[in-house]
Parts: structure tokens; C-alpha cells; sequence
């Protein structure tokens, strides 16, 4: 039986620099009128899992405030002027969903800051994700295969499109055509990892522990990394370019409202 009581950490405290020259942190950088890291919260709460915790870093302070006036924000409410109280008229899209705020650390990097916000989560097991991918993951899927897989951790794999177009030749030094920007036939870490505490051995030290190098490649000689492989909708948001690629997604057909 799958527990949707497992936490999720959610990494939130990178700068975006390759987003362009912004004011606000990655996170909040909107994908139709909520942020893309409301987006990835609404993937995990949308199967029953909702007990985020945020491990803050660059503009963390702005990720606090757009939750705590989250209600007046984003609901119809009425105010009784001298009374003090509210009235809200709208339901709440995020009710239930229980969100610690940690501060990791300005330049900390990603396995330290997993590491920072371990002692905020209960149990065994959790989610890791990072605050800008989103695919229509099956994420009781993604936890059944991480438990019969029987590692400390699991990644998701997915194939990523390259970012420069491919040139198809005869093999005689004559180009017959292009191809723009095909999937890479390689598996990549798409995130929506889960963990097993052991994970935390392998992520001791300062703060720069970077999860992607020495941590996945130690816990990978040790026979204790797995990949779930999901071949549905994948995306990241690593430039301006791509959130104005997800946000024509949003727009037309977005794959991952699976609410």
C-alpha cells in the first residue's frame, strides 16, 4: 500500500541566473498566472501528496510572502472594515497542503540543502524534487517500482530534447537533411527522486555538497541508485525561452494538470 503521507522536499534556493536578468527567484516565475513552483506542489497534491517542505535560499523571503497572502491573493473574499474579519467566497485550490519553510543557505548547494531540510520531514522516506520541472508523472507509480527496487534512493529518467538541431548525412560528407532538436537517446535525472534517510549518510560535509556529482555517484558504485523510467510529458525551465515554452503549453494543453 502506497503512504501519501511521505513529505515532499522541494529544492527552491538556486538563483536562475540563466533565466535572464529577473527580480524575483526561479520559483516564482509564472507559468499562466501561478508560479512554476505552485505548479510542481499541485503535481505531488493532486495524488494525495501534500506536505511540502520548501529548502530556501536565493529570495527565499518572496517565497514566504506568496504563500502567506496566498488566500487573498488567489481567492474572492469580503472584508468587514472595523471588525477586523473576512469572509472568503471561494474555495481554496491548496487546502490541506502543509508547507515548512527552511532557510538553507544563500550559495548552499543542492545535497546540502537536502540534508538542512531532512530534519523537517518524518519517516523513513521522502520525495525530493526541484522547484522547476514538471512532467504527468505517475507518482504512486514512481513510489511502488522505488520500494520493489529496494535501493536507498530512485531517480526518474527521462529523455531530454537537445538544445541544437542535428544534421543527418549520407556517411559520404553530404548533409540530406536536419532534424531540430530531437530527443538525446540518453537517459537524463528529470528529478521527482525518492529517498530512503540512508541517503543522508552519503550527504555529509559543508555546504557544498552538490547532490548531482559525489553523493548519486557514490550512492550508484554502491549498488543503492535506481531509475524509474517515465516516458510521458517531461519539462524543465532552465531559460526564459523555455518558460514562454511552457506557458504556450498552459495556454493550449498543459500535460501535467493532472487536476
Amino acid at each position: 500500500m502506497i503512504d501519501t503521507d511521505v513529505p515532499v522536499i522541494i529544492l527552491c534556493g538556486g538563483k536562475g541566473t540563466r533565466m535572464g536578468n529577473r527580480t524575483i527567484p526561479k520559483p516564482l516565475v509564472e507559468i499562466g498566472d501561478r508560479p512554476i513552483l505552485w505548479h510542481v506542489m499541485k503535481i505531488y497534491a493532486a495524488q494525495g501528496f501534500k506536505r511540502f517542505v520548501l529548502a530556501l535560499g536565493y529570495g527565499g523571503d518572496l517565497i514566504k510572502r506568496y504563500f502567506l497572502e496566498y488566500d487573498w491573493r488567489s481567492r474572492d473574499f469580503t472584508l468587514e472594515l472595523g471588525n477586523g474579519g473576512s469572509t472568503y467566497l471561494s474555495p481554496n485550490d491548496a487546502a490541506g497542503w502543509r508547507i515548512t519553510f527552511v532557510e538553507t543557505g544563500l550559495e548552499t548547494l543542492k545535497g546540502a540543502r537536502v540534508r538542512k531540510a531532512a530534519p523537517y520531514v518524518q519517516g523513513q522516506r521522502f520525495f525530493v524534487t526541484y522547484c522547476d520541472g514538471v512532467a504527468d508523472i505517475d507518482l504512486h507509480a514512481l513510489l511502488r517500482y522505488h520500494q520493489q527496487a529496494g535501493a536507498l534512493a530512485t531517480l526518474t529518467g527521462v529523455q531530454a530534447f537537445s538544445r541544437f538541431g542535428v544534421l543527418q548525412t549520407d556517411g559520404r560528407g553530404r548533409v540530406t537533411g536536419f532534424q531540430e532538436k530531437p530527443l538525446v537517446d540518453a537517459l537524463i535525472n528529470g528529478g521527482f527522486m525518492v529517498f530512503e534517510r540512508g541517503v543522508l549518510a552519503y550527504l555529509e560535509g559543508d555546504d557544498d555538497v552538490d547532490l548531482e556529482q559525489e553523493p548519486l555517484r557514490r550512492l550508484a558504485a554502491d549498488g543503492e541508485l535506481a531509475v524509474y523510467h517515465h516516458r510521458g510529458f517531461w519539462r524543465a525551465m532552465d531559460t526564459f525561452k523555455e518558460a514562454q515554452e511552457l506557458n504556450t503549453y498552459w495556454d493550449e494543453a498543459a500535460p501535467w494538470r493532472i487536476w
